[in-house]
């Protein structure tokens, strides 16, 4: 048996079978540009399985070396990649900048980081593993843009065939001059390389004059430029002195563009595999730096604790209550897992977990009520009064007592909204029971919430919560 069949059966001791036989045929008779910056949520909809199974299968094939995991920032704009990074500590929260689309960014792990995956050399090398050597369309559809644009074959030869009027690869050190006709539209002369782009503002009259203009390529940060010109004949210079080959081409910024780019599908985000259980517990040491900080916009909170418990001990003695809390944990770490969260740390009897969406953490709150009830039942006895609270808003990613972990005011409300429950009910605040899909799911079950004013500890205003009885 070879290292990779050997890999593969002990894959499938920790992923779905059904997940890792997929993966196996896309390595054997895929294309090169398929096993490239794969987008896991597009496979898990092309081959009908679970999308939580597949993001777990190919975390656990990464970690066996059968692919490298890539976080990649990604531009709003245009979905192109503007810095393509091997680990979460090489993420940076400074400005990145897209010079196709002129503009700035600060990195937010909301949407704007993808996580990826590329087939590993060792199992099967392809074009990416060498980009230099790809023909300048596969590098620009493959390393420039994001595994989030909806590129096929057909709009990709629409950007060949009615977008571009010109485009070369430009060896080291040379020279090359181009002679176009200007059409009366806006123009970008783009480097995917290099990522640097200069605009031609082509308008007026038309001219029967040879206009000149010279562009050179670099690897330092190239400020995008805007030069005004009219339609009619250019004499375009271009020199490469980046120390390596670019692949500058000339592109009508007409609708055939914005249509192409502006077509995308789901990826998996930086913040979903955050509040992923698999990747908490694969990737332990893939944590953020102790001075690094990740913006999230907005991530769903929820925080447990068992009412009473030295209580419990005292009543049932410390050996039954032990095992008691362990069996209230583990339902709660499945409870979590199987509706898309992640557990961040427990504290004594606490939970603490997160969730990309706060109807995924309502679900998980209201099976984790009925997982003790039914643990009650069993017992003959009313010991286990779970407290529940959850809120949703904008947090920072960070690193504390060497674990990945949460900071800022939501994390604070969150843990405090807990605290107001009494006895079995849930309590939640407005920005998650005013998502719509929490009132869609609420609705379904004819709950009713409870709206009320709280004054939380630490918190200045009172705020609006709402009881779920």
């Amino acid at each position: 048996m070879s290292d990779i069949q050997a890999q593969f059966s002990v894959l499938k001791q920790t992923a779905d079978p059904k997940v890792v036989d997929a993966i196996a045929q896309l390595i054997a008779q895929g294309q090169d540009r398929d096993l490239n910056r794969i987008n896991v949520l597009d496979f898990a909809d092309r081959t009908g399985l679970d999308q939580e199974k597949v993001i777990s299968g190919f975390l656990h094939a990464s970690r066996l070396g059968l692919f490298d995991m890539s976080w990649n920032v990604l531009c709003p704009g245009c979905g192109g990649v503007l810095g393509a990074h091997a680990t979460l500590k090489s993420l940076k929260h400074e400005d990145y900048n897209c010079a196709l689309c002129a503009a700035g960014y600060e990195a937010s792990v909301d949407e704007m980081v993808e996580v990826a995956f590329t087939v590993s050399p060792r199992v099967r090398r392809i074009g990416a593993h060498d980009p230099d050597t790809l023909p300048i369309w596969e590098y620009v559809r493959q390393m420039f843009w994001s595994s989030g644009v909806d590129i096929n074959d057909e709009t990709f030869a629409r950007l060949i065939n009615e977008v571009t009027l010109e485009a070369l690869e430009l060896p080291a050190g040379e020279k090359a001059i181009l002679s176009l006709t200007l059409p009366s539209q806006f123009i970008i002369v783009f480097e995917p390389v290099t990522h640097s782009a200069h605009f031609l503002d082509v308008r007026g009259e038309p001219t029967s004059e040879r206009q000149q203009l010279s562009i050179m390529f670099n690897r330092l940060e190239a400020p995008t430029g805007t030069t005004v010109m009219r339609p009619g004949p250019l004499r375009l210079t271009l020199e490469n002195q980046s120390g390596g080959r670019v692949l500058p081409s000339v592109w009508i910024a007409a609708d055939a563009l914005h249509e192409m780019i502006g077509k995308r599908k789901p990826i998996l985000t930086a913040k979903r595999m955050l509040s992923n259980q698999t990747f908490r517990d694969v990737f332990k040491a893939d944590n953020l730096n102790v001075d690094q900080r990740l913006k999230i916009t907005s991530l769903t909170f929820l925080f447990t604790d068992l009412k009473g418990s030295t209580a419990l001990y005292e009543r049932v003695g410390d050996l039954s209550a032990f095992d008691l809390v362990r069996a209230h944990f583990r339902a709660l770490l499945e409870i979590i897992a199987a509706e898309k969260g992640a557990v961040v740390k427990t504290i004594g009897d606490a939970v603490m977990a997160t969730f990309v969406r706060p109807e995924h953490a309502i679900t998980a709150g209201l099976r984790m009520r009925a997982a003790m009830d039914e643990l009650n039942r069993q017992r003959g006895a009313n010991d286990l009064i779970l407290k529940i609270g959850i809120h949703e808003g904008p947090c920072l990613a960070v690193t504390l007592n060497e674990r990945q972990d949460y900071f800022g005011q939501t994390v604070n409300i969150a843990a405090r909204v807990q605290s107001l429950s009494t006895a079995q009910e849930i309590h939640i605040t407005g920005p998650v029971a005013d998502a719509p899909a929490v009132a869609e799911l609420l609705e379904r079950r004819a709950i009713k919430p409870i709206q009320k004013q709280a004054a939380l500890r630490g918190i200045a205003d009172k705020m609006v919560v709402y009881e779920i009885p």
